[in-house]
């Protein structure tokens, strides 16, 4: 019988060349999944304006924010947590209701200023992990989560894949053969793949669909609306060394309710996040460093993310996969890989060339990756036991699941002459917290440290 590997927790006694090959495994797991995002908004603006934006919100920007993102959080938690951090799907439903805004000054808005304002929105969004890492530190942790227990933020989660379905079967149906390719492929690897490669599904799936969509093009074969299926002019225009074009965040109110809200489910995942890597590495990190220090990381690194023109940052699965699988816990391998995307960054023909994926491909793997989040809230329900035979619970639920797929084009209302848009997950969001506090009978309490915890969260796995 084979002795299990022992943990390792300083990867110095391996040697550089293997710590360098360790960090690019970390870099591939969260590579598929971070760079996923940018595309997936770029893809929301230009259907709902016309064009695509050429500052922020870039694949170059989004693994930037990631890299920094992730070298930011390990000095907030004293070099201390093996955690990285890559772009949050959670706010994609956010990204897609701003894009579509056609009230108020959205109304004529180009992409690049409707980015821009989305970004404002994750910044305030960075901000309330602050706040509640204060709150956290200040009362404690089990405190703090009997106002967001499973009932609220199952449901949410739930209303979050829901809502972006649609956008998944309009991407979808540009070619169906490639969305099926990369919808089957993620499928395969994710059940059958062994090693790395059931940790790095989504990526195979772009991989390997877009190896078939190579061949399509070369055959002459094209979308369903005679479009071609590649076009690489932008890659041959692009320069091997350049700087990501970041842009600045701008604020508004209406965008802020967008995107804030949203926070509010990222900051559970966070905790599940936490949890699942303390009982990976065998180490209680909520209470060493301690939660707080992991929310101020995690929330100065979505701040800054979003300042500069990029997507919200969050602790991602994956890597703790990665943990699982190589058994070296030392957090400088998770450095070395946040090096490995900055340095990416600053090549842009790789990042044009990432910008050539089809529309079908992008569907395909949206296909599972918004069933997968609806499902995991599903999960989160069942996994912490919600008693859904209490009147107050299936109250909660129901008005939740209404407000969140019911308003469809948000509530807009108008203060001191300002017009304000309440999107459906900002109002599902709010009416769940205020009757969890409301109705009698909330005996929940946060098992800090207990297994059930780990997929409080929009907890992806890619």
């Amino acid at each position: 019988m084979n002795e299990p590997t022992a943990p390792i927790y300083d990867a110095r006694k391996l040697g550089l060349p293997k710590m360098l090959i360790l960090g690019i495994q970390h870099m591939f797991a969260m590579f598929g999944a971070t760079i996923l995002v940018p595309i997936l908004i770029t893809g929301y603006l230009k259907d709902a304006t016309g064009e695509a934006p050429t500052a922020g919100l870039t694949v170059a920007v989004t693994l930037f924010c990631a890299g920094a993102g992730t070298l930011l959080f390990h000095i907030c938690t004293k070099m201390k947590v093996p955690a990285f951090l890559g772009s949050s799907f959670a706010f994609l439903g956010g990204f897609f209701t701003i894009a579509n805004l056609r009230t108020g000054m959205y109304a004529q808005m180009g992409a690049n200023e409707k980015a821009a304002y989305a970004c404002g929105g994750i910044v305030v969004a960075g901000a309330l992990y602050l706040v509640l890492a204060a709150i956290t530190r200040a009362v404690g942790v089990s405190r703090v989560m009997r106002f967001l227990p499973p009932i609220v933020t199952g449901p949410v989660i739930i209303c979050i894949g829901l809502s972006l379905a649609g956008s998944a079967i309009n991407n979808a149906k540009t070619n169906w053969l490639l969305a099926f390719v990369a919808l089957a492929t993620i499928i395969i690897f994710n059940i059958w793949g062994k090693g790395m490669f059931r940790i790095i599904p989504i990526l195979m799936g772009v991989v390997i669909a877009y190896l078939c969509a190579l061949i399509m093009n070369a055959a002459g074969m094209t979308n369903a609306d005679g479009s071609a299926i590649l076009d690489f002019s932008q890659v041959a225009a692009a320069s091997f060394i350049g700087v990501p074009h970041f842009q600045l965040a701008k604020f508004d109110l209406t965008a802020i309710l967008v995107m804030a809200p949203i926070s509010i489910a990222t900051m559970m995942e966070h905790v599940g996040d936490i949890s699942a890597i303390s009982a990976t590495t065998e180490k209680n990190f909520i209470a060493d460093p301690g939660l707080h220090r992991t929310l101020v990381g995690d929330g100065l690194a979505t701040a800054l993310a979003g300042l500069i023109g990029g997507p919200a940052n969050t602790t991602y699965g994956e890597n703790t996969g990665v943990l699982e699988l190589s058994k070296v816990y030392d957090p400088s391998v998770i450095r070395i890989a946040a090096v490995y995307a900055i340095i990416i960054s600053f090549i842009p023909k790789l990042s044009a060339l990432i910008g050539t994926m089809p529309t079908a491909i992008i569907g395909g793997v949206s296909f599972m990756l918004y069933g997968m989040i609806s499902a995991i809230g599903v999960r989160n329900i069942v996994e912490n036991k919600v008693d859904l035979t209490k009147s107050r619970n299936l109250i909660i639920a129901a008005v939740i699941f209404v407000c969140g797929l019911g308003f469809t084009g948000g509530l807009t209302f108008e203060i001191g002459g300002t017009s304000i848009t309440l999107t459906s997950l900002a109002i599902a969001s709010i009416a769940g917290i205020v009757l969890n506090a409301i109705l009698p009978g909330n005996d929940y309490e946060f098992p800090a440290g207990e297994s059930r915890d780990e997929h409080r969260g929009i907890h992806v796995k890619t």
